[in-house]
């Protein structure tokens, strides 16, 4: 199994690859395509992520080794991709291990300045969104 700081790692060395951002969002498009969709039975408006922009369904578990995983789906072509790169880092990872990890790889690739700022705060109501089912999946207690 993969750290949730090597996939951000392998993550900022493929977008090191393009040159520009038009073959970046082309790059997120795709990888759109390659993720787990919501199963139609979980697109349902208590699975819809507040704050974001464009409407973006998210539904989370726990498997039998006590991992977290995540589908999800949006109605914006680039919003899917940025949700599936999210789940690229945390699916299949143990919900402390999703609660605690310093997400760096939207600043390293760039991608931060490069949305709107809706947008920006339609990925951060994601993340927030996903380390909330991962805390409450995994019943970590709060240290606030």
């Amino acid at each position: 199994m993969q750290s949730i700081k090597d996939i951000q790692d392998e993550i900022i060395k493929e977008f090191e690859m393009f040159d520009d951002w038009e073959q970046r969002y082309e790059y997120i498009i795709e990888l759109s395509k390659e993720y787990p969709l919501i199963d139609t039975e979980h697109k349902v408006d208590d699975n819809l992520i507040k704050g974001c922009q464009s409407r973006v369904w998210l539904h989370a578990y726990l498997d039998e080794h006590g991992r977290v995983h995540y589908t999800a789906d949006s109605d914006a072509i680039i919003t899917k991709g940025i949700i599936s790169l999210l789940i690229r880092v945390f699916n299949n990872q143990f919900p402390q291990d999703i609660v605690e990890a310093d997400i760096q790889f939207i600043e390293k690739i760039g991608l931060k300045q490069h949305l709107s700022p809706t947008r920006a705060n339609g990925l951060l109501a994601m993340i927030k969104q996903m380390k909330y089912y991962a805390l409450a999946l995994g019943q970590i207690p709060q240290t606030h």
